[in-house]
């Protein structure tokens, strides 16, 4: 079945040079690179060895950007399906979300021309959020995300999309592995001792375990190495990612506070079998992290200029929580998500 002439157009205008080629990446569409955005080294007090690895580069100003491609990318693959006659119309894409996922998302479907995103937020989302995530395009939908964990039918039904697809729960979408493997791999290319992560969906933690995981089977022959691999995979093993988040709803790292999360994969098992099966370091874990010293990395990253928001900087208030636990003369990377920014895209086609 033929598609449109401007469903044709929309399909031709999204190039994919490669899923894993370092020397052909995939992002971001316009001008891709590897690494996307810069890991540099900062001065962290009592500290030797700190990198950041720094998402404020990215289109949107978040490493949700990247989750974004993944989902035009998405469009292209039900684009396909439609023209074979698979499926008779593209459908919409439902989420929860605080803003930053929903505004990465909906500005890459709009340069794109494809389906309007349909967003779940909670009635406490910020006024002003809420006004430019409309002025976007994105349908807002209200509910009270605190009282219950909300299964894949409740999301769309409450977004108004029973004939849709939620991201926010579907595993075909494969968001431990897909939705940061780029970015993943960049992280690990630094060979860290340790590497502390904002926690909020778990998708990034979920995302740099099951690489390091791949990586660590592929070096003793289980699976082959990928060849955007370029660390010391011995110094993979041993890696400790510390994971940082919240259980505070009113803390100031707003996007890690998740009253449910059941459709991540982490809890203590899952991370245990990680550790004893030697794919991270022993000190793996998800801390809570105190407020008192996500002030303090807020303060420091903008003596540093960062360009953060705090639960994009959740990592460093991590690493400062925990500075007398962690040797000081290890190299240790922080990723930092970054800030969200409101730009203006102009449209592919």
């Amino acid at each position: 079945m033929p598609l449109a002439q401007d469903e044709q157009l929309i399909l031709d205008s999204i190039k994919v040079p490669s899923d894993n080629d370092p020397l052909r990446p995939e992002f971001p569409d316009e001008g891709p690179k590897f690494p996307a955005t810069p890991t540099y080294k900062i001065e962290v007090p009592r500290f030797k060895y700190v990198w950041l690895k720094d998402e404020s580069f990215n289109p949107t100003g978040t490493h949700k950007d990247r989750m974004a491609w993944e989902m035009v990318v998405t469009y292209r693959d039900l684009l396909i399906a439609k023209k074979r006659g698979i499926i008779k119309k593209l459908p919409h894409l439902s989420i929860i979300s605080s803003g930053s996922a929903a505004n990465a998302i909906q500005t890459a479907l709009r340069k794109y021309r494809l389906p309007n995103l349909k967003i779940l937020v909670g009635y406490n989302i910020d006024k002003e959020t809420k006004r430019n995530l409309k002025k976007i395009g994105c349908e807002i939908y209200e509910t009270d995300l605190a009282k219950k964990p909300l299964n894949a039918e409740e999301i769309l039904r409450l977004t108004n999309n029973p004939d849709g697809i939620d991201i926010t729960s579907d595993e075909s979408l494969d968001p431990d592995t897909r939705f940061y493997d780029w970015l993943s791999y960049e992280i690990l290319n630094n060979s860290p001792d340790y590497c502390f992560i904002p926690y909020g969906s778990g998708h990034l933690y979920e995302n740099l375990l099951n690489v390091s995981k791949r990586e660590i089977m592929a070096s003793v022959g289980r699976g082959s190495c990928d060849p955007r691999f370029k660390g010391d995979v011995k110094k993979l093993e041993k890696c400790h990612f510390m994971g940082a988040a919240t259980h505070n709803p009113n803390s100031l790292a707003d996007k890690l506070y998740c009253p449910h999360q059941p459709f991540i994969h982490f809890d203590g098992p899952w991370l245990e079998v990680f550790r004893s099966k030697g794919y991270c370091g022993k000190e793996s874990q998800v801390h809570s992290l105190q407020e008192k010293y996500l002030k303090e990395a807020m303060i420091l990253a903008k003596k540093l200029g960062v360009k953060c928001e705090p639960s994009g900087i959740a990592g460093l208030g991590l690493l400062l929580q925990m500075q007398k636990e962690i040797p000081k003369d290890k190299k240790i990377v922080i990723v930092s998500t970054g800030i969200n920014k409101w730009v203006k895209t102009p449209l592919i086609i």
